[in-house]
């Protein structure tokens, strides 16, 4: 198995994430997605020379979104009617990205 990962890059990865993972985590993680990565390398051996790329497995598809609209909405007072906690006009809710206190 070749190493593409190392366990620097999965220590990296799950602090962006913020997945605490001890040290046998970590040395199981990386052999893990390394087999991942090794497990697509017959992807890699195809002959793609003069296949156009595709951005999406649809053709012909652009914008199908629909038009912006407008449409009566609530007023800011009645969003913030019903909240647990609010200020200065927001929604207050617990910080969930380790910082202590309501954002």
């Amino acid at each position: 198995m070749t190493q593409h990962l190392t366990e620097r890059d999965v220590r990296s990865i799950a602090e962006y994430a913020r997945i605490g993972l001890d040290a046998d985590e970590v040395v199981q993680m990386t052999v893990d997605l390394n087999a991942i990565i090794d497990s697509l390398k017959p992807i890699t051996e195809y002959d793609l020379d003069g296949v156009e790329p595709t951005f999406h497995p649809i053709g012909g598809l652009s914008n199908v979104m629909r038009e912006d609209e407008e449409s009566p909405s609530f007023t800011q007072g009645e969003a913030l009617e019903n909240a647990p906690k609010q200020q200065d006009g927001c929604f207050l809710i617990p910080s969930i990205l380790g910082e202590g206190g309501d954002r």
